[in-house]
């Protein structure tokens, strides 16, 4: 058979009688047969609503069975437009206007201020579950009948999570997605036997592709709990008979504290770790491989990339700490700003091509004139690739430190902070300089019970880092701020503590 290359095709390419989606909390647990009827239903039912290809659905909803069924029942309508159910009202005034959203779908209670930001601008409905697992739009006329889903047509709309700026409309086609969830299928080997836990938001590329989507593709199960919970988490890994799951460092971090040094039950049936959308520190790598007893394999994926574009592969092969391995059916070279490649083991800026990279962004005729350079996608991320064809990630370029010209990539500090026994978060950033211009400061999080000792980790600092690197200003804070997806925010970590502009 060939290849799906929209999500109607991949949605049909299952066995009828396999188990797609479990809820953990519910008990439910959905065949494909049954998920491909609701999907067609409530398709059908936006489009007696009139949603056509191209009006932008969206949704505000937890994770959940309403969250898949939705998403896919608006690619193929229309266009699906998943919001954070985080944001506030004005967030989401902004975020219905910008996508010129038709229609809105919430839970039949809470969602409060998305309904009142869409109050007389967007009409909204309610989506109901029955005891069975059974999603509809409540109210819905049933007389619609939805045009099939187009290779070409845009499935879903997410915006950038830019710390700069507006951020950015990102038009993922079908075929986008479609060549993502191929390539993550194959790159990892996932077949109807396995099992994937979604411990990420279904308003993000990561959880949706990497753990739905793919899932759906490769003829497996996915269970979706309607919030990650470390302390529920491996009795549904274990019960669920999990095979892999996919986080970001944070929610590793969580499970690693509340497991110490013992193997949680149920994680014996896992055949790999996904850590992807963060830096995964090698420490962090290392402690999890020996606690989880399974391979931890760390990738690397952005929205304008339908998700993934690197990742380190499964044992045998090499999987390398602190690399995010190499181009997974995407070419990965490195360029510098005049659009020069460069050799391996040269940094610049990380570039990409491949049918899983978007077209361009929508209505951003400038944001496209930067990003595109003769074909390839530029990232804004700055590496290098080694012999092997492994990528390793030293920064944002725009967060890079300029120190009278020196130019610092802040993980490098921020990964040499972490192997101190009292730190357990670290970002380093620039604070502004009147010699140097700017000059590097970073914030930690202690570990429980350590005690406030600045001095001693700027010495830990001075033995491992070159004079120009070193932090010079410590701040000891109780969080980090980070994004939905848990990238962390430097330039809101550096304007909260020190007034700067990041």
């Amino acid at each position: 058979m060939s290849h799906p290359n929209n999500l109607q095709e991949l949605l049909f390419a299952a066995p009828h009688d396999r188990t797609a989606v479990i809820l953990p909390e519910a008990g439910i647990q959905v065949s494909y047969q049954n998920l491909r009827d609701q999907v067609m239903t409530m398709a059908d039912a936006l489009a007696a609503l009139g949603i056509s290809p191209g009006d932008r659905v969206a949704t505000v909803l937890p994770n959940g069975l309403p969250a898949i069924v939705s998403f896919l029942a608006a690619s193929i309508a229309g266009t699906a437009a998943p919001l954070n159910p985080g944001y506030r009202h004005d967030e989401f005034s902004f975020f219905l206007e910008d996508t010129s959203a038709k229609i809105l779908l919430c839970p039949p209670d809470g969602a409060a201020d998305a309904r009142k930001a869409a109050e007389g601008k967007v009409p909204v409905h309610s989506l109901e579950m029955d005891a069975s697992g059974f999603v509809r739009i409540a109210g819905a006329p049933q007389r619609g009948k939805s045009p099939s889903a187009s290779n070409d047509g845009i499935a879903l709309v997410l915006h950038t999570s830019g710390s700069t700026g507006r951020p950015k409309r990102v038009p993922i086609r079908h075929r986008n997605i479609a060549a993502s969830a191929h390539n993550i299928v194959a790159h990892y080997g996932l077949t109807p036997d396995d099992v994937a836990l979604c411990a990420m938001p279904l308003f993000h590329v990561h959880g949706l592709v990497a753990s739905t989507i793919s899932t759906l593709l490769s003829g497996g199960t996915i269970v979706v709990p309607s919030k990650f919970n470390p302390l529920s988490f491996w009795r549904t890994v274990r019960d669920c008979r999990v095979t892999w799951y996919s986080a970001v460092p944070t929610i590793h971090h969580l499970l690693l504290a509340r497991a110490g040094d013992t193997r949680p039950e149920g994680s014996e049936g896992l055949r790999f770790i996904r850590s992807c959308s963060a830096a995964l520190p090698p420490e962090m790598m290392a402690k999890m491989e020996s606690v989880f007893g399974a391979p931890v394999l760390e990738a690397y994926g952005m929205t304008e990339a339908s998700h993934q574009m690197c990742s380190n592969p499964q044992p045998p092969a090499v999987r390398k700490p602190g690399s995010v391995g190499p181009g997974t059916g995407v070419n990965v070279s490195i360029m510098d700003q005049k659009g020069n490649h460069l050799a391996r083991g040269e940094r610049g800026e990380v570039v990409i091509q491949g049918p899983n990279v978007v077209d361009g962004y929508e209505n951003n005729p400038e944001a496209n004139a930067a990003s595109f350079t003769n074909g390839w996608f530029r990232t804004g991320d700055q590496g290098f690739l080694d012999e092997q064809g492994y990528l390793t990630l030293t920064g944002r370029i725009k967060e890079l430190i300029n120190r009278g010209g020196e130019k610092i990539a802040p993980r490098e500090i921020d990964e040499v902070l972490l192997t101190h026994p009292s730190v357990a978060e670290a970002v380093a950033f620039g604070v502004p300089h009147s010699t140097w211009g700017e000059e590097v400061a970073a914030a930690v999080v202690l570990r429980e019970g350590e005690a406030d000792n600045e001095a001693a980790i700027l010495a830990f600092c001075k033995e491992r880092l070159a004079d120009f690197k070193r932090p010079k200003k410590l701040y000891i804070v109780s969080t980090i701020p980070r994004t939905a997806t848990g990238k962390i925010q430097r330039g809101a970590v550096a304007k909260a503590l020190t007034g700067a502009q990041g």
